[in-house]
């Protein structure tokens, strides 16, 4: 029984667990040409080595896994094993996780992002006229900022002047499409505005906010209407 355990251990899962470690790793990397060449040369190697050990059970009636005088050779023949399936762990966490975690948190950011901008450009109050839109530039590139302002600078003087209020809350936002460096976000809102002597006029709006990752920052190019045409 204890001998069948080490055959079983060392002589057929150790190197089951190389080869699998050294296809998972190709699988992660998607299999480059280059790996394609190392894992295959590994792999014979591997199989080149179980077959000189049952060689050898034939032969002397031990294996790598029963030799009493070989343990160092097991040590290496798990040392091996553990080495490719530490590798596979670590290429696949990099290949895969990493990039999901980051890509869920960009995605969490620019959807925050987006809405905060998307209803600073519908919020107003009188009293503070440049209080939304300091607010939003400050999320904005240099570019897109400066022509936001120039854009809402005759809307905010006549707002003013009329005493008149908004005020904006994200309905719903969710991301369009999102690289490595660009995302496109979706966001729905109710918008209320007060005027002096008149009902609040309640409306939904919805916005497309554009974004891009400069320097590891996330920042807004554009804010659009969805339903311009």
């Amino acid at each position: 029984m204890r001998n069948a355990l080490r055959v079983l251990a060392f002589d057929l899962l150790a190197p089951l667990a190389a080869i699998a470690g050294l296809l998972y790793v190709g699988l992660a990397l998607d299999w480059p040409t280059w790996w394609v060449s190392v894992c295959s040369v590994l792999c014979v190697l591997i199989v080149q080595g179980v077959i000189v050990d049952f060689v050898l059970y034939r032969r002397d009636g031990v294996t790598v896994g029963t030799d009493d005088e070989g343990p160092m050779l097991r040590l290496v023949v798990v040392g091996l094993a553990a080495a490719a399936l530490a590798v596979a762990v670590v290429v696949g966490y990099t290949r895969w996780t990493v990039p999901d975690r980051t890509m869920n948190a960009d995605a969490a950011e620019v959807v925050g992002i987006a809405s905060s901008v998307a209803e600073a450009s519908a919020t107003f109050t009188p009293q503070d006229p440049n209080a939304s839109i300091d607010r939003a530039t400050g999320l904005m590139t240099a570019e897109r900022a400066d022509a936001y302002r120039k854009e809402f600078a005759a809307v905010v003087k006549e707002l003013a002047s009329k005493n008149i209020a908004g005020q904006a809350s994200t309905i719903s936002a969710g991301v369009e499409a999102i690289g490595p460096a660009a995302a496109s976000v979706a966001v729905v809102m109710r918008g209320t505005q007060n005027a002096p002597g008149k009902p609040p006029d309640v409306a939904v709006l919805a916005l497309r906010v554009t974004l891009s990752k400069d320097s590891g920052k996330w920042l807004v190019v554009d804010v659009t209407p969805i339903n311009a045409r």
